[in-house]
């Protein structure tokens, strides 16, 4: 991987920022907001609360921060929260140097978390970014207190063959029609004209992203995990067998928490009822 990830144009740019705008405004108002030099790139961060155990977001693909508006208040009213725009996909954060490989990409994590003075901090991650928790834990598991995983993919179960059987016609075809329909099937109902949801579709039509793919880790890597985890399944998701998901990774990592909640899809927060049982479970969680 020689290459780095950026808008199309500056037309394309000017878009997504428009629809970044438009979903961030649906999250509290930072207390703090940083943007920090990496080896690989500036990475935004933003903080919200300031006492309590300390919480690092970590978005699916092209979600950025504001997938998380939901939880960000009660969150940040019982802990520190750090909502971070994932490096090298659309949104604040801005790539400067290659990755080569997927070890890079916790590197990076690792450096925003020394900028920002965290040594012990839990880091909670949706979809894909999941996935990057899990990556952080098996390559730069020293500043981690803990990992939470909200329906990851690929981390104990690829992704279901329907996934590329509607995404890549979606991708293709990049009609408002077909992405209403694969978003209505990943999610469990229409979340089209939601402004998070807006925004990921923005970032798939305006960012070239030039990242290592994502795959499950080994079975000997997932068992060599020594990070607390804690990991909730939404028994609808469509993006994989969630069921297998969570068994296989109880038995791989016997210590973990692994639930599923039986009525979430993989947007697991998409319900209410759900929302408050993630919510709860998280800060019970970091304690």
């Amino acid at each position: 991987m020689n290459k780095i990830g950026s808008f199309r144009n500056p037309a394309a740019e000017k878009r997504y920022f428009a629809a970044y705008d438009r979903a961030m405004a649906e999250c509290p108002e930072p207390d703090a907001v940083f943007d920090i030099r990496t080896r690989h790139g500036i990475t935004r961060v933003y903080r919200y609360g300031g006492d309590g155990p300390s919480i690092a977001l970590l978005p699916g693909l092209m979600a950025t921060s504001a997938c998380y508006a939901a939880l960000l208040p009660a969150l940040a009213d019982r802990c520190t929260v750090y909502a971070i725009d994932t490096l090298g996909e659309a949104g604040g954060s801005v790539q400067k140097a290659p990755f080569k490989d997927i070890r890079d990409r916790a590197g990076a994590l690792d450096d925003v978390f020394d900028h920002l003075g965290l040594t012990w901090v839990h880091l909670v991650g949706g979809s894909t970014g999941g996935w990057h928790a899990v990556n952080q834990a098996i390559h730069f598991p020293g500043r981690l207190a803990s990992i939470g995983l909200l329906d990851p993919t690929t981390v104990s179960a690829p992704f279901a063959r329907k996934v590329f059987w509607y995404g890549l016609p979606a991708a293709v075809l990049d009609s408002e029609r077909v992405w209403r329909r694969y978003l209505t099937w990943s999610a469990g109902e229409d979340i089209l004209d939601q402004p998070a949801a807006r925004l990921v579709l923005a970032g798939i039509r305006c960012y070239r992203a030039r990242i290592p793919f994502q795959v499950c880790p080994s079975e000997e890597t997932l068992r060599s995990l020594e990070v607390p985890t804690l990991a909730l399944f939404g028994g609808r998701s469509a993006v994989h067998d969630s069921a297998d998901a969570a068994a296989r990774l109880e038995n791989l990592l016997p210590q973990a928490d692994v639930e599923i909640l039986p009525d979430a899809g993989h947007y697991l927060y998409l319900r209410p009822d759900d929302r408050d049982s993630i919510i709860d479970r998280v800060l019970k969680w970091v304690g």
